[in-house]
């Protein structure tokens, strides 16, 4: 596995592979992110993980300050997944405007987490197409878990004519259903048995006006819950974590029973529609 520091070196490795899936993190990585490799190692000849902990999508200066930071192991079980080359940028590389120059979506980015978490979503894209701009990825692979982050990823690559295909990989989970993030080690003991809550009950097949009334009666502090197209979406702050999470609505709306849990063994190699 090659360690790419610096963008001269990125470019020189890019250069000379045919066909390469990129997967971009900010580190900190679980099983979710192994499922990201995993759909990347079956689509692609190579496999490209970015890790950087972009400051510009954070709103707040403590949440930045307290992103766990677990390089090492990151890296060692990148290796273990048969990844190719890892870049390791940091801000200076990639910001050499210092940030002055920002991509913005309008509409979509100004809902939900956005409405919350005001420039988050300038922060994502201006990354995220810096990124593919160096290492022009065949195909990129991002999770469902947060659906609106992919969704305006894909719409940028539609509205500007990247030449990369957007993989979507379905959300990974704890075995009591907690949607895996880098964040659920920043849970106390208490917040972690109060956490899984929070999936059992949009997957509930209640209304909405009854689960909004469950999650905030769980100890939840509730942002949203709505629906988009086919997806009911959730954001709610327990203690200092704001967590977010997903289930297909029209499964909810029909069925009324809860959603089969996935694990990384029952993860598709093939990409599911979200859209």
């Amino acid at each position: 596995m090659v360690l790419l520091k610096n963008i001269n070196e990125l470019k020189v490795w890019c250069a000379s592979q045919k066909s390469i899936g990129f997967v971009p993190t900010m580190g900190a990585l679980h099983a979710g992110h192994l499922s990201l490799v995993k759909a990347a190692t079956l689509q692609s000849e190579t496999v490209l993980v970015s890790i950087f902990v972009n400051p510009t999508q954070f709103d707040e200066v403590e949440d930045l300050e307290n992103y766990p930071n677990t390089l090492d192991d990151d890296l060692t079980l990148l290796k273990a997944s048969g990844v190719s080359a890892v870049f390791l940028p940091d801000f200076d590389q990639l910001y050499p405007d210092d940030y002055r120059y920002q991509l913005s979506e309008n509409d979509f980015s100004m809902a939900l987490c956005g409405a919350h978490r005001p420039g988050h979503f300038d922060g994502v894209l201006t990354v995220v197409m810096k990124l593919f701009n160096l290492v022009k990825p065949a195909k990129a692979f991002f999770g469902e878990k947060d659906y609106q982050q992919l969704r305006l990823i894909r719409g940028m690559v539609k509205a500007f004519f990247l030449d990369v295909e957007v993989v979507p990989c379905p959300i990974i989970r704890e075995k009591d259903g907690l949607a895996m993030s880098s964040r659920n080690m920043r849970l106390s003991k208490k917040e972690r048995e109060i956490a899984p809550q929070l999936f059992k009950i949009i997957s509930s097949g209640q209304s909405i006006e009854r689960m909004q009334k469950m999650i905030e009666a769980a100890g939840f502090e509730l942002d949203y819950l709505t629906t988009q197209g086919d997806r009911l979406l959730v954001a709610a702050t327990l203690g200092e974590i704001r967590l977010i999470d997903n289930v297909p609505y029209n499964n909810l709306r029909t069925l009324k029973k809860p959603v089969e849990l996935r694990s990384v063994e029952t993860c598709p190699s093939k990409p599911s529609n979200v859209e």
